[in-house]
């Protein structure tokens, strides 16, 4: 049984390949297309399945969607009628796409997947699944678990934003449902849009951002925007809210609500009313997640839990809820957001025909660590550096090891571009940019020189995995970069008496622990815990680093600069390498150093 997935047509298209029950390939369109969110059909990433496969679409037995386009098109509708005549500059907008491409999904992806050269595929072939189903078939199918509750949330999926349901062996069933227009996912982007940042891009900088500001707007959220009952179902008052009918995400009665301040503009400098209300919406976020959680354990009686959906990205309420205890162990879809929806419809399709799951070994999953992406050799690399008249030295792995982590260890900033590239959102250490943790600057020189980005934003610690527990308060694995736990009090320094005062930003120039450049403001970090079995070169370098420096910890961040994808060939890391401040590219056994380059 060969199924292919795709989500297209939103936001962050992508692709995946199941056979057998087993993941054999998957990637963004954006990786290839250069295009950051590029939401067109993945006819690039679908190539790439194929290929990784040795297939043809001759093989594929099912082509399935993400989403049924006429669902969300009635729920459009449904909405804009309810509301209007408000709404009828958006509707205006939308309904010409949706006439012309939207409601002809089938036909286009026909016509799209037939014109690649690679075989044919039939109408009949071509399969849509839920939302929410997709969301939760990639959350529990590819999960350590026999069995587990599910917990699907983002902005809205046809009607559905919020799902709990459970999954038992290759069976999966939706329970319950909140719907349209009420929405947390909504909720927390417009507060994203509200503080001044993308919407579906900067939900991510807003939880970097809540640290620094104090919660002094919760009840007000509580009190007007959002009723929430016990058991965690809740409701918007979209009296403060825009997305039903017009091209914002907010109105005036909402800035009325906070002082009358209008939306922040990206230019506008940070303040501290703005991470007070970061840190508010992050605290109801959580407070939220745990009574799902609740009633959740409560319905199913399960021990596990599966995340998917964009709000599972949230790695701060994500650790909120294993330390509550609800669960006893939680598992993450590393691409919680569309991209993995194409994954799950493949799944779902799969055990649908087949009712066999295939469950990793022992406490494994089955996403490979992520690393389902593209992979080029030493003579690809060559070819690519030969071209642009690059300086390089080829090593073997006994030289090349103990090279790379003394650079890293005299602050050395190191592009790091190994094996099968990443699917989802994070870099787990094949395109990766790493530093050094213990490097009081280290966090300022990636995100001003490196990274080009806001000067708030906390780095991830990549850690040994049998490690972990020696610097951080997490007993349990984090491999794809989705939790938040606590630095262990004994890596702490007390700041000084002058380093207490200070406040918002001016915080980040506490050095707060021995690994400065991984502990945020609140003594907290974003752990990736590395695992020998999952990707062995990456680990030998922590490995490496630890017998140099005494410290099984490396910064990681993906690589790329702000607004562009992560890279996914040598070409893009090549260009990214020479157009930022990296010092050093690692490409394979390759080792590029910027100082020798005409």
């Amino acid at each position: 049984m060969i199924t292919l997935g795709i989500s297209a047509f939103y936001h962050d298209s992508a692709a995946a390949l199941v056979k057998d029950g087993v993941v054999i390939a998957a990637a963004q369109e954006e990786r290839f297309s250069r295009k950051k969110w590029d939401h067109s059909l993945p006819l690039q990433a679908v190539r790439y399945c194929l290929d990784q496969a040795g297939m043809t679409l001759d093989q594929v037995d099912s082509v399935g969607f993400y989403d049924k386009p006429l669902l969300t098109f009635d729920r459009l509708l449904e909405t804009y009628i309810a509301h209007a005549p408000r709404g009828l500059q958006s509707f205006v907008q939308a309904m010409p796409v949706w006439v012309k491409e939207k409601l002809l999904i089938q036909s286009k992806i026909l016509h799209g997947l037939n014109q690649l050269g690679l075989g044919q595929v039939s109408a009949e072939q071509i399969l849509f699944g839920f939302h929410h189903h997709s969301h939760a078939a990639s959350a529990f199918f590819p999960s350590p678990f026999t069995r587990a509750a599910i917990l699907v949330l983002d902005g809205v999926g046809e009607w559905a934003t919020t799902t709990l349901g459970r999954g038992h062996d290759s069976s999966l069933e939706l329970l319950q449902e909140i719907r349209f227009p009420h929405s947390l996912g909504m909720l927390y982007s417009a507060f994203t849009y509200y503080l001044g940042f993308r919407v579906n891009d900067g939900e991510y900088k807003v939880m970097g951002l809540a640290p620094y500001g104090q919660p002094n707007h919760v009840q007000k959220i509580y009190d007007s925007l959002i009723d929430v009952k016990d058991d965690g179902s809740f409701r918007l008052n979209m009296d403060y809210f825009n997305y039903c009918t017009g091209l914002t995400m907010t109105n005036k009665r909402f800035d009325a609500l906070f002082d009358g301040h209008p939306p922040r503009t990206a230019t506008e400098p940070l303040q501290q009313r703005h991470m007070d209300l970061a840190r508010s919406i992050q605290v109801v976020t959580e407070e939220i997640m745990l009574k799902l959680c609740r009633t959740l354990a409560t319905l199913t009686g399960e021990e596990n839990l599966c995340l998917a959906g964009g709000v599972a990205l949230n790695c701060v309420a994500n650790g909120r809820i294993l330390r509550s205890g609800l669960f006893k162990r939680l598992w993450i879809q590393p691409s919680a957001g569309d991209a993995g929806a194409a994954l799950g419809v493949a799944l779902a399709i799969d055990q649908l025909q087949t009712s066999h799951r295939v469950l990793a070994a022992g406490d494994h999953d089955g996403m490979s660590g992520s690393y389902l992406g593209p992979q080029y050799d030493q003579p690809a690399i060559h070819q690519t550096l030969n071209r642009h008249g690059a300086r390089f030295h080829d090593l073997d792995d006994e030289i090349l090891f103990p090279r790379v982590a003394e650079l890293l260890a005299n602050e050395q900033i190191v592009g790091w571009f190994q094996g099968r590239m990443e699917f989802g959102p994070r870099a787990l250490g094949n395109r990766s940019i790493l530093g050094d943790p213990r490097s009081a600057n280290m966090q300022k020189m990636l995100n001003l020189k490196i990274k080009y980005r806001e000067s708030f934003r906390p780095f991830a610690p990549a850690v040994l995995a049998e490690r972990c527990n020696e610097y951080f308060d997490l007993a349990t694995p984090s491999p794809y970069m989705l939790l938040v736990a606590p630095v262990q009090p004994q890596r702490w320094r007390q700041p000084s008496a002058d380093d207490a005062k200070l406040t918002g930003l001016d915080q980040l120039r506490i050095r707060r622990s021995d690994i400065p450049a991984v502990t945020h403001v609140d003594h907290s970090a974003r752990i990736q815990t590395v695992h020998r079995q999952t990707n062995p070169r990456f680990h030998r370098l922590l490995k490496t680093f630890e017998q140099l420096t005494g410290c099984g910890v490396l910064v990681n961040t993906s690589f790329n600069i702000r607004d562009e994808p992560i890279v996914c060939s040598p070409e893009d890391a090549y260009r990214c390498f020479m157009g930022s401040e990296m010092d050093i590219l690692v490409l394979g056994n390759t080792l590029v150093d910027k100082k020798e380059q005409a």
